[in-house]
């Protein structure tokens, strides 16, 4: 008989156990709401399974977002039970299966879990699935619960779901069960401390995986503050494994023994780590947002929060899903200060201002909103729901990333163009376990270098190997098989998977074929086909897809005529990409591999102010061979042409004098009267070209033809003839207003907000009303000038300006000009545009 240890049976979650046991009798399905600590992940599935003592026997699968949480959680587990893992408790995680014939409780990713529902929809002798973590919104969680929702309505309805959250957020995912009971765990939490601790002088933002070492140095910093002020072992969250190892550095002779958690940290350090201090030593643990809830970490009093975090983004330079620091959601700094007051009152070091927390986001956003899709898009399809639109989902996916999604699975060939329904060749790549570009890299690549050649590489691509291994990939691949380093065992666990995926013979790696060099670039090239690139002549590359890219000083890539890039990034400020992992490839490798992006034909554009005809061969952005057009297609030379229009303006066009006027009339006109009046800005005219410049426009074939039309003739085809408005033009928006002196003065059109009427002064007494234009709904804005043109005053009043603004004019204009009249009641003056001599003649 099993005997529990009695920690167990003070986990807080214990008193949850009868409510949950009896909404899984009842509606089958059920939201636990527990927060860390509780035991909702260890203690949950035991009595869910019946090795408690106190309920039927059942098979259980947990389902943990992380491989690091499902051994861990495995391990806690049967510590609990006093045997080791793999007797009652065992795991799954990719490439590693501890599970013994009499376990009642498995503990896999939600990623193998999505495998096995693929394999086998009825999950066939599970009795109940426990999604953990929930709360964190990973897009495999999410996908497991929607699929499982589906196994529950047609295949199991008495498969038992239990959707298990760190969080009391529970809504959504009760309504996605189904209106699922929630049951709620109360955990033991003690008073907790924050004390506010930013950095002395600004640090720069994270940019894509970069973190300022500048702040770093503080988070070391402020881990000695707390060594020095507060009791307890320190738990310090970073962003990732390699901020870690910087803070671990900068602790050196720290009062405290320093561990690192992390997905790949070796299981001995993660066995540490959760055991506690057997001798009492101080400890101070980095861990990455795995230790928020997937992990407790005993012994805890103090957290040093770095308030940065992981989150998935569509990766362009790499193709894939990838991570990017971000700043920590208000939600994850409320968890990260949870931990230092699970066992007593406790303190939180946060490394942000005060006045900074409110700015932060509420929540991580959800992980179907920011991923790349492609590899969801393939579950998807491989389910029978090509789009998505029949999963419980909490959130949907975005449009425009699904439709990225299915362009990639269908250039791959795993899913049908017509219906997006999987094709054979796609239920393959699924089965592989793999983003699709890999998968498709594998299964294309063994052909040309061998499976167990092709399972080394892609195994390289898909966990990026240390910067040490260096930028050639064929350097990095020998430098992987004969490491003896943590991330070349986790290489060689890949490669046995992957070649058995491939579905052929293991061989020794060194199989027929091309060698090494040429071998990782063919499959770095079916992987990333748009990122095959050619030397410019100036020590960069152009990529298929138009980025260009520069290798490292001294790399072994220097000098290659071609390039397939693996992986890149973009420094900060830097014009370029940055190759950071690439192979050898030659133009005949390119060609296969981005063969659906090769064209040939005749191209006509816009180039250094002129048009330029060519017929070009090329893959991509990249020109494989060019020689002139003598004699180009018409309609490819009026697209060149319109380009030159869009790039450079309607200026190419002959604007006279009269042509500009025309348009400013026109556009004062749409700007207050609006239809029928033509919105003539350059977005407009270029949206309708087709109706004011031709025939002129596919009759030119050049610069200087555009520079020969004549644009005012042209622009008379937009005025509403139709409707008969064109011929109010002069009424409405007329060239010129007749002044009380008998003069005619031109109205400028240049503001379309309001036309400005510049007359000399004298030439306006006796007018009381400003001028209006467009049916007197807009008074001109006068600029009365003195007699020798300059402006004296600007009023859109002649009335107010008579009474209020003209004596000051007066005053200080009637002894610079004595010649000319300055009456002193110029309302009632006569209006002149000659000298007082003139006058009495």
């Amino acid at each position: 008989m099993i005997r529990l240890r009695n920690e167990a049976l003070d986990l807080p979650v214990r008193s949850a156990l009868p409510a949950l046991r009896s909404a899984l009798e009842g509606p089958g399905s059920a939201v636990l709401c527990a927060p860390p600590g509780t035991g909702k992940t260890t203690l949950v599935p035991l009595a869910l399974a019946g090795l408690l003592g106190d309920a039927p026997v059942r098979r259980v699968v947990v389902a943990e977002p992380r491989r690091i949480a499902a051994r861990a959680a495995a391990r806690r587990m049967a510590w609990l039970l006093g045997e080791k893992v793999g007797e009652s408790v065992g795991y799954t995680v990719r490439g590693e299966r501890v599970v013994g014939p009499r376990a009642r409780v498995e503990v896999v990713t939600t990623g193998v879990l999505l495998q096995r529902l693929q394999r086998d929809q009825e999950l066939t002798g599970i009795d109940v699935v426990i999604i953990d973590e929930c709360h964190e919104r990973h897009l495999d969680a999410d996908t497991v619960a929607a699929f499982l929702v589906d196994v529950r309505a047609a295949l199991r309805p008495e498969l038992r779901l239990v959707a298990a959250s760190a969080t009391t957020d529970a809504e959504g995912w009760a309504r996605i069960l189904g209106d699922a009971p929630v049951v709620e765990a109360q955990g033991v939490s003690h008073p907790v401390e924050v004390v506010w601790a930013p950095p002395a002088r600004p640090v720069r933002p994270p940019h894509g995986m970069r973190v300022d070492p500048a702040l770093l140095t503080h988070v070391a910093s402020v881990v000695r503050r707390a060594l020095a002020e507060r009791d307890g072992d320190v738990l310090c969250f970073l962003p990732g494994v390699g901020e870690i190892a910087r803070v671990a550095a900068q602790l050196g002779g720290a009062s405290a023994e320093v561990l690192q958690v992390h997905g790949r940290a070796p299981a001995a350090v993660q066995d540490a780590v959760l055991a506690g201090s057997a001798d009492g030593t101080r400890r101070v643990v980095l861990a990455t947002s795995v230790a928020e809830s997937s992990l407790t970490v005993p012994g805890v009093r103090v957290v040093v929060d770095s308030g940065l975090a992981r989150e998935p983004r569509v990766d362009h330079a790499r193709g894939l899903s990838a991570l990017a620091t971000v700043r920590a959601s208000q939600a994850s700094g409320r968890q990260r200060a949870g931990r230092a007051g699970r066992e007593a009152p406790g303190a939180v070091y946060r490394c942000w201002a005060e006045a900074e927390d409110a700015r932060l986001p509420r929540f991580p956003a959800p992980e179907i909103k920011l991923a790349d899709l492609a590899a969801f898009a393939l579950q998807a399809a491989c389910w029978g729901d090509p789009d998505a639109s029949g999963l419980a989902l909490l959130d949907p996916p975005p449009g425009g990333a699904m439709a990225a999604a299915r362009a990639v699975l269908t250039a791959v060939g795993a899913v049908s163009p017509e219906s997006g329904r999987v094709t054979d060749r796609g239920a393959r790549m699924a089965r592989a376990g793999l983003h699709p570009r890999l998968a498709r890299a594998l299964l294309d690549a063994v052909p040309l270098v061998g499976a167990r050649r092709a399972a080394e590489v892609v195994a390289l691509l898909s966990e990026e190997p240390p910067r040490e291994y260096g930028d050639d990939l064929a350097a990095a691949w020998r430098a992987a098989r004969r490491g003896q380093d943590g991330y070349a065992a986790r290489w060689r666990t890949e490669v046995r998977r992957l070649t058995s995926a491939a579905g052929t013979g293991t061989g020794d790696g060194r199989e027929a074929g091309p060698g090494d060099d040429r071998a990782a670039g063919i499959v770095a090239a079916l992987a990333f086909p748009e990122r095959v690139a050619q030397a410019r002549g100036d020590g960069t590359y152009l990529m298929v897809n138009g980025t260009r890219a520069e290798v490292r000083p001294g790399s072994a890539l220097t000098g290659a005529e071609w390039i397939a890039v693996a992986v890149a990034d973009r420094p900060v400020g830097a014009g370029h990409a940055r190759v950071l992992l690439g192979g050898h490839i030659d133009e005949d490798v390119a060609r296969s591999a981005a063969a659906p992006l090769y064209t040939e034909g005749d191209e006509v554009a816009w180039a250094d102010g002129d048009i330029v005809a060519r017929h070009v061969e090329r893959l991509g952005a990249v020109e494989l061979t060019v020689r002139p057009l003598k004699k180009p297609a018409p309609g490819l030379v009026r697209e060149g042409l319109l380009a030159g229009l869009k790039e450079e303006g309607t200026a190419l066009l002959n604007w006279s004098q009269g042509a500009r006027e025309l348009r400013e009339r026109l556009a004062f006109l749409h700007r207050h009267l609006g239809a029928p009046w033509p919105d003539v800005s350059e977005s407009a005219l270029h949206a309708r070209v087709d109706e004011w410049l031709e025939p002129e426009l596919s009759k030119a074939r050049r610069r200087a033809d555009l520079r020969r039309i004549d644009a005012g003739q042209a622009l008379n085809r937009l005025l509403p003839w139709a409707t008969g408005e064109a011929t109010r033009l002069d009424a409405l928006a007329p060239e010129r207003v007749a002044v009380p002196s008998g003069s005619r003065i031109r109205i400028d059109y240049a503001d379309p907000e309001q036309p400005v009427l510049a007359v000399k002064l004298q030439e306006m007494f006796g007018l009381a009303e400003t001028p209006r234009v467009a049916d007197g709904a807009v008074p001109v804005l006068v600029h009365l000038l003195s007699p020798a043109g300059r402006p004296a005053a600007v009023t859109a009043d002649l009335a107010s300006f008579w009474r209020d603004g003209y004596r000051a004019v007066r005053a200080e204009l009637r002894g610079r000009y004595p010649k000319h009249p300055w009456p002193e009641d110029p309302a009632a003056a006569q209006a002149t545009r000659f000298t007082n001599a003139r006058l009495r003649r």
